[in-house]
């Protein structure tokens, strides 16, 4: 069963409880049974925040917290969407008329996103229709990407419906795109925490206006050093074209760039170019309102995070006595830069790291997006059960936090298994 494809294993529902569960919603859903249960994992950015899309490098490590389709082919071309949560209503659309409102985050669109992208790369003109029924255990909105798995889960659907493959990557390198395995140390265990703040990047321009001040950091240090600065868009682009490291771009950040925010003036003076040159070139419609923007801090930030994440690497592959203490610590210095230069925390997350220091973690930062979601913590292995108890009685209890089940809100994690599809057998 197993050789049919890469990541494909034969199982019997009935031998896993969450399958068997699953199966059973299924067939009072639907009527019948399905044909395959596809898992794709959520993850967790151990290190690396806001710096993909500068062109660096990050280090995410797949949980064991997953997003679960059923799925059986039909023969009509119906796409029907089904969730074992009731706070997720049902959805049906023609496989042949995909329509993405991309003014709402509804819970459909991040799987009609993932069976797009399939149809759309393999050039489908007539693709099956199908039933599915998805069931997730991440949190969302929690910075564990949840919605990312969804996305994943219903390509890979796609794909073993269609009886296609399409090889799979993990995304830590850019440019060009490559992975790298991680060995982590076995002494110690990571810990997700829920600050319980949900934070949607569809509807808030934080995230957005981060990506513009990297977007003009890095045109302003270009065309400080005489670059071609309007060809440029990441941070990581100024460093190659310099051939530089980066302390040196540090180094060139605090030169070039003060740490005063910007006027939108002030950049067009700087750049030589027109308020409606900015507004059309290079501002994002969602963007064209603000006012003022900290291109010193986020440019900081960026190079400096970049600069640990390859720290983080060297010491997992040196693996020195001391290895949890030197990567707690740059998990802390992350945090405080993700704090302070690229003020992507909230004071639910700070106080959540704290509480997390204090009762024994090595290190702890927020992860993922920011503004709410959750943190991660490298905890060594024989402090962890007092640890567990010490969080959740300092920060849960203490806010009565109850609006997540216990074990969705504070949990070990260690790197999970991929992306799989299981046969119905």
């Amino acid at each position: 069963m197993a050789s049919e494809a890469p990541g494909t294993r034969g199982a019997r529902a009935v031998a896993q409880p969450r399958l068997l569960k699953l199966k059973e919603m299924f067939k009072s859903k639907f009527g019948s049974i399905p044909k395959y249960y596809v898992r794709a994992p959520g993850r967790v950015n151990i290190i690396g925040e806001h710096i993909d899309y500068c062109g660096y490098s990050v280090l995410p490590m797949a949980v064991e917290q997953d997003m679960l389709i059923a799925v059986e082919p039909v023969k009509t071309h119906t796409l029907q969407l089904a969730n074992t949560n009731p706070l997720y209503p049902d959805f049906s659309t023609s496989v042949n008329n995909i329509q993405i409102d991309k003014t709402k985050p509804l819970w459909h669109n991040y799987f009609l996103c993932g069976f797009k992208g399939i149809q759309e790369h393999f050039g489908l003109s007539n693709p099956t229709g199908m039933n599915c029924l998805v069931d997730g255990n991440i949190p969302p909105s929690s910075g564990l990407s949840s919605s990312s798995a969804l996305v994943c889960c219903a390509g890979l659907v796609t794909l073993t419906v269609l009886g296609m493959n399409l090889s799979k990557a993990k995304l830590i390198e850019f440019n060009p795109l490559r992975a790298t395995d991680v060995k982590l140390p076995s002494g110690a265990a990571f810990v997700i925490a829920n600050s319980c703040v949900q934070m949607n990047k569809a509807a808030t321009s934080h995230f957005n206006v981060r990506v513009v001040e990297c977007r003009l950091a890095a045109k302003l240090l270009a065309k400080h050093k005489g670059l071609q600065w309007d060809e440029v868009m990441r941070l990581e682009e100024v460093q190659a074209k310099l051939g530089v490291s980066l302390e040196a771009m540090l180094l060139l950040t605090k030169d070039a760039l003060h740490p005063e925010p910007y006027s939108r003036e002030e950049i067009c003076m700087c750049l030589g170019i027109s308020l409606e040159d900015l507004r059309t070139q290079i501002l994002t419609p969602n963007t064209q309102d603000v006012l003022v923007f900290k291109l010193y801090q986020r440019a900081k930030h960026v190079y400096s995070e970049a600069a640990r994440v390859l720290r983080f690497k060297a010491i997992c592959e040196e693996a020195p006595d001391n290895t949890v203490q030197l990567l707690g610590e740059l998990m802390n210095q992350s945090h405080g830069s993700c704090r302070d230069l690229y003020e992507c925390s909230c004071s639910e997350l700070d106080q959540l790291v704290d509480i997390c220091r204090k009762f024994g973690a090595q290190g702890s930062r927020l992860t993922g997006a920011g503004w709410g979601g959750c943190t991660v913590s490298i905890v060594p292995a024989d402090k962890l059960p007092d640890f567990l108890a010490n969080v959740q009685d300092a920060y849960y209890k203490r806010r009565h936090h109850s609006e997540a089940p216990e074990k969705q809100n504070l949990f070990a994690t260690k790197p999970g298994g991929g992306a799989l599809v299981f046969l119905e057998a």
